[in-house]
Parts: structure tokens; C-alpha cells; sequence
């Protein structure tokens, strides 16, 4: 990249997005999962387009605003997540399902009675999957009280498709596997409890992106990771991806640097306002140096990042470019309004972030 690209500037490498867009697809396909990529972490519409043509059934989205976007890419939505209907939430819903198909989650008796209310004599007209949680205790009825939940939703006018969970413990050292047959076993035995109650179940959708590959092909019917088609250092840390398959980076300049023996560092022009400012326990950092593995970001100010290096690791000089891996690139987006896409080195477009700021 040279000078006349301006930092920090988030960077997409469109070879590297396509090989793991059609990495995913291909292994999902082969365990007779659907794929239904979560969205939230790119909202880009190029990149859904992307996904759709590799063989996705549908997108997953995180808000209604995410899914005014992205129904004009796919006429298959699911808003990922239980909603709590207002009047006008109601009414933008309705006016979404005029262009695609558009299911969303509950996990309640509460929410519910609540949707069906807000929805009126439109409800009908929208599926919804109940929520259960396999162990991420975040939202989600234990599935134990799922039968319950679906029988309010039926008798609120909405027509229940079956059950979704977020495995979101798999974020965590050696707990893919174990978060994946959480996942499994919840969403069997809310499968059971619906059936019996009278409620067919036709789908069953779980996944993230630590865990989507050894996921049960025997229970999910479809799975919804996101940040797969970039990765980022959270991934990078955990073993879910190779340094050569992370396709988002934060193009960063050295404007600052001290040799001093015992405090060998660096600063980039790129703080948290373009990198955001998560660090679970499990990472080393404050983010990666696609570059410089061995080199760590030990804080973060709102546009500059401090990057120690070990004795005897070469040292970047000042006005070098660094190509920054982010914590959790979902966040990363939403603070953009477009990203630079390069292909062999070169920059050779830029796509929008079409729902950055929908977070309604």
C-alpha cells in the first residue's frame, strides 16, 4: 500500500475474503447444515452478495435496521435475536416482510404475547424461532420452558418454525467443541418438548464461528457464524484461524518509536475508535500485528496504539505500514463508512458499509 492510501484505513483483501466465504460453505454443506451467515460483522452488502451466490439459504441479521438493508440482497431473513416490539418497530417489521421473508426470535411468554399484539392482523404472516440457551447465559429460555414460550407465540398468532441458540461460550480456550454439544443437546431437547406440546419443529439453528465446524450435523439444520468470511485476533488466538486466512486488516502508520533497552515499542495512528477497545481474558492484546506475530499492542488510546516488541525483534521505523489484526472485527465495522478492498497488494475498490449505525 503506498502513500496515497491514507491511515488508518480498514482493509479488506478480496482473495482472502473469497477462499474463506467458500471455505465455509463448502464444510457446512458437506455435514448437511444450511448456511445462514450472520451479517452483523461485515454489513456489507458486496460481501452478502458474496455469500449468497456460495449457497447461502438466507441471512442472519442483529437488528430490524440491519434487515432494511439487507433485503434487497435476500428475500430470506432471521433477526437473530428475541425483540421486544414497540408500535414502531412493529411497522418497520411489516414494511420489511413487503420485500423478503422475515422471521425473529422470543424467549418469552411475555415477548410473545407482546409481538403478536404489535403485530396485529400481520402477524400471521411471520414465522419466529424460540430462543434457548445452551450455556452462553445471555439471552434465551432454558429449554426446558421452551415448549411453553411456543405455545404463547402460537397463540399470539405467530407461527412458530422452530428453535435457535447461541453457542457463545465456544469463545474461550478448548471450549469449540464442548460449547457445540451444549448446543446440541438444548436444541434436542427443546426439539422434544415442542413436538410433544404439538409444535413441529423445522428448524433447528445454532452455531458461531469457533463452533461452526464441529457442530452436530445430526441436530443443527442450519448455522449462522459471522465473522468467518474475516477473522480477526480473537480467532487468531483461539486456533480457529491461520494468520494467512484473516482478509481484514487496519492499515496503520508508525509515528512514533523508542529503542530503549526493556521498553522496545511503537505507536500506530490507529487507537480505538477505528480498532474498538475489546480484549477478553483469552487474548494477549489489545490486537495482532499480521506482520510481527511476536509483537503485542499493550494499550490503546482513541487514535494511537502502543506496540511492545521482545529484545532482538526488528523494530518497524518510523512511517512504516502495519497491517493491524483487530480483537473482534465486528466492531470494526461500525466504525467506518466504507472499507478499501485490495487485491494483490493494489486497492482496487471501496465498498460502503451499508448498516453501519443500525443498531435498531
Amino acid at each position: 500500500m503506498g502513500d496515497m492510501v491514507s491511515t488508518p484505513m480498514v482493509i479488506v483483501d478480496a482473495d482472502t475474503l473469497d477462499r474463506n466465504i467458500s471455505t465455509m460453505a463448502d464444510a457446512l454443506r458437506k455435514k448437511g447444515i444450511a448456511l445462514r451467515p450472520h451479517v452483523k460483522t461485515h454489513k456489507i452488502v458486496e460481501i452478502a452478495r458474496k455469500q449468497k451466490a456460495a449457497g447461502a439459504s438466507g441471512l442472519s441479521v442483529a437488528t430490524i435496521g440491519e434487515a432494511e438493508v439487507f433485503a434487497e440482497v435476500v428475500d430470506d431473513l432471521f433477526i437473530a435475536y428475541p425483540l421486544w416490539l414497540t408500535r414502531s418497530s412493529a411497522a418497520r417489521l411489516i414494511e420489511v416482510a413487503e420485500h423478503a421473508r422475515v422471521a425473529f426470535g422470543v424467549d418469552s411468554v411475555d415477548g410473545a404475547r407482546n409481538a403478536g399484539a404489535r403485530l396485529g392482523d400481520a402477524a400471521p404472516r411471520f414465522e419466529v424461532l424460540i430462543e434457548v440457551d445452551s450455556g452462553h447465559r445471555r439471552s434465551g429460555v432454558h429449554p426446558d420452558g421452551a415448549a411453553q414460550v411456543a405455545e404463547a407465540a402460537v397463540a399470539a398468532g405467530l407461527r412458530v418454525a422452530g428453535v435457535f441458540t447461541f453457542p457463545g461460550h465456544s469463545y474461550g480456550v478448548d471450549q469449540a467443541e464442548p460449547a457445540a454439544r451444549d448446543e446440541a443437546k438444548a436444541l434436542r431437547r427443546a426439539t422434544r418438548l415442542l413436538a410433544e406440546s404439538g409444535v413441529p419443529v423445522r428448524i433447528r439453528s445454532g452455531g458461531s464461528t469457533p463452533s461452526a465446524l464441529v457442530s452436530d450435523g445430526d441436530v443443527l439444520t442450519e448455522a449462522r457464524p459471522g465473522v468467518y468470511v474475516f477473522g480477526d485476533a480473537q480467532q487468531w488466538e483461539l486456533g480457529r484461524t491461520e494468520p494467512v486466512d484473516i482478509a481484514l486488516t487496519v492499515l496503520a502508520t508508525v509515528i512514533s518509536r523508542s529503542d530503549d533497552p526493556g521498553g522496545r515499542r511503537i505507536v500506530l495512528d490507529s487507537g480505538s475508535k477505528i480498532l474498538g477497545a475489546d480484549r477478553p481474558g483469552y487474548v494477549s492484546g489489545f490486537g495482532r500485528l499480521l506482520d510481527y506475530p511476536q509483537a503485542r499492542i499493550t494499550a490503546l488510546s482513541e487514535h494511537h496504539a502502543t506496540v511492545e516488541f521482545p529484545d532482538g525483534a526488528p523494530l518497524p521505523v518510523r512511517g512504516s505500514r502495519i497491517r493491524v489484526v483487530p480483537n473482534h472485527v465486528c466492531t470494526v465495522l461500525n466504525l467506518v463508512d466504507a472499507v478499501a478492498v485490495a487485491r494483490g497488494g493494489l486497492v482496487v475498490d471501496t465498498w460502503p458499509v451499508a448498516a453501519r449505525g443500525r443498531n435498531s
